[in-house]
């Protein structure tokens, strides 16, 4: 991912998957020393091709007794994540419960905390309310009031807040729209962008793979930074990616067909390109559930022909490999 999207114009990458427990809810436990070597050769990989590399650390309900054995904990974790030379540090405290009065203030203690330990990163924030969204509200309890405000009112201005816009995962994100966020904030978002994403028990049965729409070049100034949460099928991630790219400098001249008929031939081939194209609609729209099982085993008969990884991820997909639960998602 990084040695396609880095020549391309993509400048850092945040390791925080859900499905590292290490980073979430054992993070009070050491990452095992196999993982960190990995990471660390990620790490270089990252610097040799001109990209930043960071972790995402998600102390689950820390903000609930931040006390001194949690503070000896979580200062042993940072030395292990500092080790690897980061250069960017996610704090998130998304996936919890928030309904607490004294949230922000809580948060902004320990945002702080870390930023004194790890003074080498950039710091990136992730609020437990990223959105506009009522869903939050409704999964991890009502926000308290002004929540936005305060965090953004206490913590220091370096400290970069991320949001993913009206909703978790956003039609389109407006000028407008971050202009009243970054006020808000008191800066400029990071936009967390929930595309082309597809982690979750509904998305999941889908393949998102279209090119970006809905986030016109005029955001560029608005934002702190645009990052990305990649699907789950790595190498067919980089198509829509890479149409993000267009979409800023193209700006109004930007077409987003043209963009995924580009990008799809850069990643895949003209031949394979081709055929993920005439069968976008059913990939992406009617997804699993919706694909008759005739058309499953003419996809899969097309896909045999062609000796690339995304043929692999999309015969995986066909096979459910990619299928997850809300139990599982929970639990994460």
């Amino acid at each position: 991912m990084v040695r396609t999207l880095g020549p391309a114009g993509y400048g850092f990458y945040l390791y925080a998957p859900k499905a590292d427990a290490f980073l979430r809810k054992r993070w009070r436990e050491p990452c095992p020393d196999a993982e960190l070597e990995r990471l660390a050769a990620f790490a270089a990989a990252c610097r040799g091709a001109g990209v930043r590399f960071g972790v995402g650390l998600s102390p689950y309900e820390l903000y609930r007794d931040f006390d001194a054995a949690a503070k000896a904990d979580l200062a042993a974790k940072l030395d292990q994540l500092a080790s690897l030379g980061l250069d960017d540090l996610g704090v998130f405290f998304d996936d919890m419960r928030g309904d607490l009065p004294d949230l922000a203030a809580r948060q902004i203690e320990i945002v702080h905390w870390i930023a004194g330990r790890v003074p080498q990163a950039r710091i990136a924030a992730c609020p437990s309310y990223y959105s506009d969204d009522p869903v939050l509200d409704r999964v991890f309890g009502q926000r308290p009031p002004d929540y936005l405000e305060d965090l953004g009112a206490g913590l220091d201005p370096a400290i970069r807040l991320m949001w993913t816009g009206e909703e978790v995962c956003s039609l389109q994100v407006t000028p407008a729209h971050l202009d009243r966020v970054a006020g808000q904030m008191r800066r400029k978002p990071f936009l967390w962008d929930n595309y082309p994403v597809n982690d979750g028990p509904r998305m999941s049965r889908r393949l998102h793979l279209r090119a970006f729409t809905g986030r016109p070049a005029a955001i560029g100034s608005r934002l702190a930074a645009h990052g990305i949460n990649p699907a789950s099928q790595a190498v067919l991630s980089r198509i829509p990616a890479l149409t993000l790219v267009d979409s800023y400098r193209q700006g109004e001249a930007y077409e987003y067909a043209a963009s995924f008929r580009r990008a799809a031939v850069q990643v895949l081939g003209e031949d394979f390109a081709a055929l993920v194209g005439r069968n976008l609609l059913a990939l992406q729209e009617s997804g699993l559930d919706g694909m008759t099982d005739d058309h499953k085993a003419r996809l899969r008969e097309r896909l045999a022909v062609f000796d690339h990884p995304a043929a692999r991820e999309i015969e995986a997909w066909l096979d459910g490999a990619y299928a997850l639960g809300a139990d599982e998602l929970q639990t994460q």
